[in-house]
């Protein structure tokens, strides 16, 4: 059956939308004849519940524009449900997929919907749909693999080459009231999980895809490159896996004073914009005791390096600095990639397809052979995420510094994109209440 979502009238009683005595509107879900969808914007080829102004959404467009209009309600495909989206945090691809218009081959053609970084509830199942129920509290996995290629069957579905995944183009994101999305890539939470919490699984589950990849272990050290929000969660998640001394670098030293309060044994280090990598690599081994190397004391020196290094921003000199900065035989983790060539080297390829380079770096007069690893997105981590939440292991709440309404999105969106502002995560919320009459 075609559902309809009805907006609440000001000034209305109950029957009219609007529930007596709440203090947000209530939204109510009714059996009507589905609609048509609306304008130039993308809309799927499939049974489309309501074109009214009640699913405000933001909209990014191929000239490199932000709008919050209203987006068509779509009717979940069987093997889908319906959400109401209530919590998503802007990630740096959406802001690049605005500036740049697009991250690397990944171009806006045409306007659609951002976002990826999301938990809701569930209002309505597809017709195949039997591991949840309406009132669900999931997070969203926003990854789609096809699960047909070599790739999926392999279980290495975060490189499948025909994924959908939320809010890169074309497949429309989740800064939207109500968005449609595949059971399988769903996961519930218990309710000592908040929806703030829930939508940083997503950025939690990039760490810790890396670290399963990594050589970190307990007592092992590890330097963090970029103290942005993927790294400043590196931290955290550095922190609980037990690791340690751990190091953060960045240049901004807001950033790096953030981060000391976030975990006060962290080293902290203010990369130097006019210095080489290899300079910068010296000073942040001295944190960890390895001082430069030399020929006479080169095995003490080298097992005080960090034996992993988390790169988390994407920038040709940070990867180097990163490089430079692990022991021999150690590993970088190649988290960010901002462009797709670096150096005339396909960075960006080889993070789509998780390439592993052993590289050798010399330093001084010191000559180390290093792993480095490429990583894209993630692959069954969103249950250890969960787990390590609702155990107290990791807490990520300081992270969110400003939230916006859903009809805000976009300036969440332009706050977000300037970091002079301060902002470390940005959510946008729809605190709003729904419904569900004659289903």
């Amino acid at each position: 059956m075609a559902t309809e979502i009805v907006s609440p009238q000001p000034g209305g009683n109950a029957s009219e939308g609007v529930t007596a005595g709440t203090k947000t509107p209530v939204w109510i879900i009714n059996a009507t004849r589905p609609s048509q969808g609306v304008g130039d914007v993308i809309c799927e080829d499939r049974t489309v519940l309501s074109n009214k102004v009640i699913n405000p959404a933001l909209y990014v467009t191929n000239e490199r524009k932000i709008m919050v209009a209203p987006a068509p309600i779509l009717d979940p495909k069987p093997d889908e449900v319906l959400l109401h989206v209530k919590v998503t945090g802007i990630c740096g691809s959406d802001v690049h997929l605005w500036k740049s218009g697009g991250i690397g081959p990944q171009r806006v053609e045409s306007t659609y919907i951002l976002g990826h970084e999301t938990a809701g509830v569930v209002v309505k199942l597809g017709s195949n749909v039997r591991d949840f129920k309406v009132g669900d509290r999931v997070a969203v996995e926003p990854q789609m693999p096809c699960d047909q290629c070599y790739l999926c069957r392999e279980g290495r579905h975060n490189l499948c080459q025909g994924v959908a995944f939320s809010g890169v183009y074309p497949t429309n994101g989740s800064l939207q009231r109500f968005k449609t999305h595949a059971a399988k890539w769903l996961h519930k939470i218990p309710d000592t999980i908040s929806y703030t919490q829930a939508a940083l699984l997503e950025p939690l589950s990039v760490i810790l895809h890396a670290i399963n990849q990594s050589k970190l272990s307990v007592g092992k050290g590890v330097s963090i490159h970029g103290a942005g929000p993927i790294g400043l969660v590196a931290l955290v998640a550095a922190r609980a896996s037990g690791a340690y001394p751990i190091s953060i670098t960045d240049i901004e030293p807001g950033r790096l004073e953030f981060a000391k309060k976030l975990v006060p044994t962290v080293f902290t280090y203010q990369s130097q914009r006019d210095a080489i990598p290899e300079e910068n690599a010296i000073n942040i081994r001295k944190l960890f005791g390895a001082g430069v190397p030399s020929q006479v004391a080169v095995t003490e020196n080298e097992y005080s390096a960090p034996i992993t290094c988390l790169e988390c921003t994407g920038i040709e000199s940070s990867v180097a600095t990163a490089a430079y900065t692990c022991r021999r035989g150690g590993s970088v983790m190649v988290i960010g990639v901002g462009k797709s060539t670096m150096n005339n080297v396909p960075f960006m390829h080889f993070s789509l397809s998780e390439v592993r380079c052993p590289v050798v770096c010399i330093i001084s007069t010191h000559y180390a052979q290093i792993d480095l690893k490429f990583i894209n997105r993630y692959r069954d981590t969103w249950p250890a995420g969960i787990q390590a939440m609702k155990g107290g292991i990791i807490n990520l709440d300081a992270l969110v510094t400003h939230t916006f309404p859903l009809e805000q999105a976009d300036e969440a969106l332009t706050l977000a994109s300037d970091p002079s502002k301060g902002s470390i995560k940005v959510h946008v919320v729809d605190d709003v209440d729904v419904q569900i009459v004659g289903l």
